[in-house]
């Protein structure tokens, strides 16, 4: 992906159709806040589509790639590997000490049927991979922290804002599939991307971290290791 879609220079004149358009779709009047809640409606039904509405809100809207988060690494291994230990590394605290502590089911009822069952591993991987790295922090961290910064400002307070409001649409999202337990961990993980995006402002890391914490959680499921991990410090 490019780092920019084009710079600020190259932006159509205000008083052209299209920059009318960019410019309407930008700010927060009714085309802005009708393109806020199209997106956010999107994401509800299926957060990949939200993620792809977000994408090409910033096409129409004229605003760059860096600007949700999409800046290109300075090296693509380190952050690959970077967020992938990242990644295996909070889902492992999270189920051995934070998730006990909170008296969370030590297992996943929800995605227990992947216990052994290799037949759904090439669905619920590619879901993963495209439906959380991927969409998820487009969506709720590249998309939505754009958007509250524009409105909210740039300030310390106004990002510890962001980071908590995002956090609790990303954690609200997963009470259907995983109920209040699955709503704890993803404000967990939520508020601790939040924040790695609110210092960084940059999304790669995240993207290669989340698929690597779900990837790591499938794995720990698929070899039904659960009770064990969570009873690895609290017995």
């Amino acid at each position: 992906m490019p780092q920019a879609l084009e710079s600020p220079g190259e932006r159509p004149a205000a008083g052209a159709p299209e920059g009318r358009l960019a410019a309407a779709l930008r700010g927060f009047g009714p085309a802005g806040l009708l393109a806020i809640a199209i997106v956010l409606a999107g994401g509800a039904l299926m957060t990949v589509a939200g993620a792809v509405l977000a994408l090409l809100w910033a096409r129409l809207s004229r605003t760059s790639w860096a600007e949700i988060g999409y800046a290109r690494p300075a090296s693509w291994i380190r952050t690959l590997a970077l967020g992938t230990v990242f990644g295996v590394a909070l889902k492992l605290l999270l189920k051995a000490v934070v998730m006990p502590l909170l008296g969370a089911d030590p297992v996943n009822q929800a995605y227990h049927y992947l216990a052994g069952n290799r037949a759904a591993l090439p669905g619920i991987v590619l879901a993963v991979i495209v439906g959380a790295g991927f969409a998820e922090e487009t969506l709720y961290r590249g998309y939505l922290f754009e958007r509250l910064g524009k409105l909210m400002g740039a300030g310390a307070g106004a990002k510890t804002a962001i980071v908590a409001i995002t956090s609790a649409l990303f954690a609200l999202a997963h009470y259907g599939g995983q109920g209040v337990f699955g709503v704890e961990q993803a404000a967990i993980t939520g508020l601790v991307f939040g924040t790695i995006f609110a210092v960084t402002g940059r999304i790669w890391m995240l993207v290669f971290a989340h698929a690597a914490f779900d990837l790591a959680a499938i794995a720990i499921i698929y070899w039904d290791v659960e009770s064990e991990l969570a009873h690895l410090i609290f017995k």
